[in-house]
Order: structure tokens, then C-alpha cells, then sequence
């Protein structure tokens, strides 16, 4: 078991491995139905290539994990994000609708495989005591990726079309994966007991594994309402497109801000995770009712909200992953916890647009902050249990 925290040199390639699969996600996303001559036009064709990148990550991310343990997170790592770069340079090659299906699947996939394996990496390579601090460093850099993605992306789609997005991609596959290979250390597999479906289960409907996920999955649920609705409401309120834009920024900054301060907490004994998942599930279900404020102070009150309680709840969720996992079972319990994530990444708009559709936008937000508000009043009476 890892004493000593993993030194800066060795942290900062899977930090990049975070930002990449954020930056990645949301850059392309961002911009697929702009107004460049290579962009989306059709709503059906927009929806579906959307669907692929988060439908491969659904369906492969517990694979890669599980993988990630058999033969060690740093291959699987190292393939994947050589996988990104390769899937990015196709679409730069072929420049045809037929090859950006085709690359945008090889991404998600490619994505479902660095992942998981860096979220095994970074608690792999720092002691218990330490992976607070790591994983708030890892969940801020990604949070940087979110933010930047749509601006970055838009100005890169702007000036050169979508190709020259998919280049800038797969360099920087490319760069984190050499980068990754120089200064990741090799972290063998450890041997594990052999493990039966029905062990699997049991692991996984353990309340160790199910409160953080849970908290995870209705953090990103959040989170995604927030960035795709926000805008919406800001728009109904008669706001330009820079106020809405800034509104967006301000969510995905504040919850980078805050997750490296919350690991430090975590660390210093100054916070428990308990605690802190409560606590974040409270401040994200009161950022979605906010939302249902009408007008500048319900939109900026609640991206805030929204943005402080995913921040709070990110770091210490992956943190207690880790804490009761066994080493050898990482990957695969990383694996299944992205899972979570993708079911809440997606579940939170569909769940706000159903309600919105038969009501309004602030009923929508406020179904799903209710959920998410109920998930903070079982974590806070919940205390038999340890987690």
C-alpha cells in the first residue's frame, strides 16, 4: 500500500488525462451544430452523434476498469488516450459525415478506457490520508477541461471548421499519452481472489459503493441540467447570449474551485465525507430550486449553488470510493462509479425536459432538486451506516 503521496511530476499527466476527456467531451459537443461549413444541420443527426460518445462511455467504461485491474491501469490508460488521438485524426483524414460517426464513437470508447484508469492511478499512487487532496486536483482540472471546451472548441471550429478541432484533439492525445509514458510510474496489478457475479453484486449494492455513486450521479445530474437549461431560462428572461454564457462559466468555476479545497478538508479531518456529500447534496438541490427564480438573480444563484455543491460532492465521492475498495478492485469499482455518473449525466436533462414539457423550465428544475434533495435528507439520517 502507497505511504507517501505521488510527487507533482507524476500527478500532473493524469490531471491532463482529465482535462483531455472533459475537453474532448464538451469542445466537440459544443460545437457540432454551429455555423461552420462542416457543422450538424440536423436535429436527428445532432442528437444521435451526441448519444454515441456518452453511450460508448455507458457501455465500456466498467469494462476498461475491470481490464484496468487485470493488467494495470497504466497500459489501459496509455492505450486509451492513444486510441483519443487516433479517433480524432481519422475525422482529419477522412473529412466525411460517414468517418465522424466513426470518430466520434472511437473517442467515447477511447474515453471509457483513460478514464477510469486515471481515477484508478490517482488512488492508486497517494495513501488514504493523501487522496482528497488528489482527487480535488484531478476533479479541478477536469472542471477546467468543461469550461473551457465551449470556448475553446467554438473559436477553433470558428477559425479553421470542425477539422481543425479534431486535430487539436488528437495532438493533445498524443502529447498526455507521451507524457503519461515518461513519468506515470508502472503500478502492477495486485493479485486478487477470484470473484463471482454474485460477489460483484454484493460489492456493489454495498451502501460503501452506493451513497458515493449515488451522490456522484445526482452531482453530474445537476451539473448537465444546469449547463443545458440555464441558458434557456436566461434566454426566457430576454438575456443576450453573453450573460448566459458567463452564467454557465461561473457553474463550471465554481465547482472547480471548490474541489481542491474540499479534498484538503477531506484530509486535514476537517470535513467527513458523511458530511460533505450531505452537505453538497443540499447546496446542489437548493442551486436547482434557485433556478426556479425567474429572471439575472434565479440564473446566477443557482449556477453558484449548482457549482459549489458538485464541486463539494466530486472529490470526496471518488475519495470514498477509493477508501473502501480494495486496491486490487479499483479499476472495476471506478469503472462502475463513471457508470453512475453517465446514467446521472444523462438522466438529469431527460428527467427536467419531461417535467418542463408538461409544465415549465422551473417545475423541471425543481423536480429534479427535490430528487436531489432527498438524497442529502437520506445521507443525513443515514448515520448506522458508514460510508
Amino acid at each position: 500500500m502507497t505511504t507517501r503521496a505521488a510527487p507533482a511530476r507524476r500527478m500532473w499527466p493524469l490531471y491532463a488525462a482529465g482535462f483531455t476527456t472533459a475537453f474532448g467531451a464538451h469542445g466537440i459537443a459544443a460545437s457540432l451544430g454551429g455555423a461552420s461549413k462542416d457543422a450538424v444541420t440536423s436535429l436527428l443527426v445532432l442528437g444521435g452523434l451526441l448519444a454515441l460518445y456518452d453511450g460508448a462511455e455507458v457501455l465500456l467504461k466498467p469494462v476498461f476498469g475491470t481490464l484496468a485491474d487485470r493488467v494495470g491501469a497504466r497500459p489501459v490508460l496509455l492505450g486509451g488516450l492513444i486510441g483519443f488521438a487516433l479517433a480524432s485524426a481519422l475525422y482529419v483524414v477522412a473529412d466525411s459525415p460517414g468517418w465522424l460517426w466513426a470518430a466520434r464513437l472511437g473517442q467515447g470508447a477511447a474515453a471509457s478506457a483513460f478514464s477510469p484508469s486515471a481515477s484508478a492511478l490517482v488512488a492508486r499512487l497517494n495513501p488514504a490520508a493523501e487522496r482528497g487532496r488528489a482527487f480535488g486536483g484531478y476533479g479541478f482540472y477536469k472542471s477546467i477541461g468543461y469550461t473551457l471546451g465551449p470556448l475553446l472548441g467554438g473559436v477553433l471550429v470558428w477559425a479553421g471548421g470542425l477539422r481543425l478541432l479534431f486535430a487539436v484533439l488528437a495532438v493533445l492525445g498524443a502529447a498526455v499519452a507521451v507524457w503519461a509514458a515518461l513519468a506515470v510510474p508502472v503500478v502492477p496489478p495486485l493479485p486478487k481472489a477470484r470473484q463471482t457475479v454474485l460477489d460483484l453484486a454484493r460489492r456493489l449494492a454495498d451502501p460503501a459503493f452506493l451513497a458515493p455513486t449515488g451522490a456522484l450521479a445526482a452531482a453530474t445530474a445537476a451539473l448537465s441540467a444546469g449547463v443545458g437549461f440555464l441558458p434557456v431560462s436566461g434566454r426566457a428572461a430576454g438575456l443576450g447570449t453573453v450573460a448566459t454564457g458567463a452564467a454557465v462559466s461561473l457553474l463550471a468555476a465554481c465547482a472547480a474551485v471548490v474541489q481542491p479545497r474540499a479534498g484538503r478538508a477531506l484530509d486535514e479531518g476537517r470535513l467527513t465525507t458523511r458530511s460533505g456529500l450531505a452537505g453538497g447534496l443540499a447546496v446542489t438541490a437548493a442551486g436547482l430550486v434557485s433556478a426556479m427564480l425567474p429572471g439575472l438573480t434565479g440564473i446566477l444563484v443557482g449556477a453558484t449553488l449548482i457549482g459549489l455543491g458538485t464541486g463539494l460532492i466530486t472529490p470526496l465521492g471518488f475519495a470514498a470510493l477509493a477508501s473502501s475498495t480494495p486496491e486490487e478492485r479499483l479499476g472495476q469499482t471506478m469503472g462502475a462509479a463513471e457508470l453512475g455518473r453517465e446514467l446521472g449525466d444523462a438522466g438529469g436533462p431527460l428527467l427536467v425536459a419531461a417535467v418542463a414539457s408538461g409544465t415549465s423550465l422551473p417545475y423541471g428544475f425543481g423536480a429534479l432538486g427535490t430528487l436531489v434533495g432527498a438524497g442529502a435528507v437520506v445521507a443525513f439520517v443515514r448515520r448506522d451506516r458508514a460510508f
